[in-house]
């Protein structure tokens, strides 16, 4: 039997600045976001997040969504939830982000995917928000979408929109470049968090 809650639980996160100080030997460390730390479960295809202190009500909230969309094929699957972690599919892949940093093609068919999988999402009731270049990963040709906490919050977000208007008009096109430096991308995102994100987003 897995002991999911024990994996969780040796995770140890400063409460005040969300270093990380300490967690099991059969886990490894695969990202950090801005509320969570992400771990591979070793010698399974499975990934724990852990949630910041401060942001661990978001564990029951994405939760909750991935149970919603358990049967849309773009996301991962929802084994288990507890009061600050989850635990879902290891994704093994390259984000979208990564693609564009390594210079990795990024397809027509993977822009359709993340359309597919936003209206299917949609036609669950949720309202897909939050969608940038880390949270889409390609995997084996196909798309993967994950960090869903706020597929329920109440107002619109047109960032996916903006991301694909770019994709049309600058990607696609022969003298852009394939291969874009991760600075300068991610000084792209400060800029447009300051002047289109200004208020704060509320999940219902």
């Amino acid at each position: 039997m897995n002991n999911y809650a024990g994996l969780a639980g040796s995770v140890v996160i400063n409460p005040k600045d969300h270093k990380l100080i300490q967690y099991d030997a059969s886990l490894a460390l695969i990202g950090v976001g801005r509320s969570a730390y992400v771990f591979k479960i070793n010698n399974t295809n499975h990934a724990l997040k852990v949630f910041f202190p401060s942001y661990q009500h978001l564990a029951k909230v994405e939760a909750d969504v991935y149970k919603i969309i358990q049967h849309i094929d773009y996301f991962p699957s929802l084994y288990e939830s507890g009061s600050h972690y989850l635990v879902i599919d290891f994704i093994d892949g390259y984000t979208l982000f990564e693609c564009l940093s390594r210079g990795i093609p990024v397809s027509e068919n993977h822009i359709k995917d993340v359309d597919m999988a936003i209206n299917l999402a949609r036609e669950e009731g949720l309202n897909p928000s939050d969608i940038h270049l880390r949270n889409i990963i390609i995997h084996n040709g196909k798309i993967k979408m994950i960090d869903v906490a706020r597929f329920k919050q109440g107002e619109t977000d047109h960032q996916w929109n903006d991301l694909k208007t770019a994709f049309y008009r600058l990607y696609t096109k022969s003298f852009f470049p394939k291969k874009i430096p991760a600075f300068m991308m991610n000084w792209i995102a400060v800029l447009y968090k300051r002047f289109y994100r200004k208020s704060p987003i509320h999940i219902k």
